[in-house]
């Protein structure tokens, strides 16, 4: 079958589609057909050797696809190996996907999808009036989330770096669409004492204003760091305002099978029912994965990428 493999860490010349034999389910693992391959940054992060094993490798950890044995369409978020025509997905990590969402959508949607559902329903459950502000909020996870704090009732402050970015954060139903210099300080003024949390997923160049924009009691939760790790954060710095501060991490969040099936229920029902939309940025034939990435990595593209084993139409 075919497969794309990292062949030693470095750009993305390293990806190269080769014929690999076909893997082989162990107990307790599902042999699938894939139809769609999500593209994430965590693929590029991995092939250039921030984190990950040691190459060579099958890329890849996210897709959607038919079990072979049994026919079931299902979806995934954590199978290493995923950019191939057939995956090995440990039981555990798949999920069905319900009539009424393709497998495009599925592999869409569920790693960010599910990202969005824990930040704003079990981190900080959102409740109805809730001032909050979400950075990046163009991104994959931004746009979700935004969706979500909308369907909780929440009043959304999107931050963003550009007219383009601030026109998606507006059709993902942003109420305030702000730009980062200076953000805390119009948060405060148009809330009057500050938001009631902050869900930043860019780190080191933003946390400082994130913590500003908080009202007394408020909720830092750093989820991301785009933009490198913050600094040590001194206890006086969040003593002032009584403020919470948490760094979540989603397989935490999807812990046992149950929360996983309830986060990615909600998910898919909600995008079948057209209150979560997404928008899938490009498609991509698998043997087109350098492209996939290089575009993924260059920000030229809005949306979910994701790589076709059977060819992009």
């Amino acid at each position: 079958m075919k497969a794309v493999v990292v062949t030693r860490h470095g750009g993305r010349e390293v990806l190269e589609v080769q014929g690999v034999p076909e893997p082989e389910p162990a107990e307790g693992e599902l042999l699938v057909e894939a139809e769609a391959i999500g593209v994430n940054f965590r693929d590029v992060y991995e092939r250039e050797g921030g984190y990950g094993g040691d190459p060579p490798y099958v890329a890849g950890a996210e897709g959607a696809g038919t079990v072979v044995e049994t026919g079931e369409r299902v979806a995934w978020k954590a199978a290493p190996g995923s950019y191939a025509e057939r995956v090995v997905v440990p039981e555990r990590e798949a999920v069905p996907i319900p009539d009424g969402v393709s497998s495009e959508l599925a592999a869409a949607v569920l790693l960010q999808g599910a990202t969005a559902h824990y930040l704003a329903t079990s981190t900080y459950p959102v409740q109805p009036g809730d001032d909050v502000v979400v950075l990046a909020a163009a991104g994959g996870v931004g746009r979700l989330l935004t969706q979500i704090v909308k369907l909780r009732g929440g009043r959304v402050f999107a931050v963003t770096s550009s007219d383009e970015k601030a026109r998606l954060a507006g059709e993902a139903g942003a109420d305030e669409v702000l730009r980062y210099d200076g953000f805390a300080e119009r948060v405060r003024e148009l809330t009057g004492d500050g938001a009631t949390v902050v869900y930043d997923g860019v780190g080191r160049t933003t946390f400082d204003e994130s913590l500003d924009a908080l009202r007394p009691r408020g909720f830092m939760v750093l989820y991301g760091a785009a933009s490198g790790q913050p600094d040590p954060v001194p206890i006086p710095k969040i003593q002032g305002k009584s403020l919470y501060l948490t760094r979540p991490q989603l397989h935490q969040y999807t812990a046992t099978r149950e929360e996983l099936l309830e986060r990615t229920r909600d998910v898919f029902e909600w995008v079948r029912d057209g209150k979560l939309k997404v928008e899938i940025g490009g498609r991509y034939p698998l043997e087109d994965a350098r492209r996939a990435q290089e575009d993924l990595a260059s920000r030229r593209t809005t949306g979910k990428l994701v790589l076709l084993p059977r060819g992009a139409s």
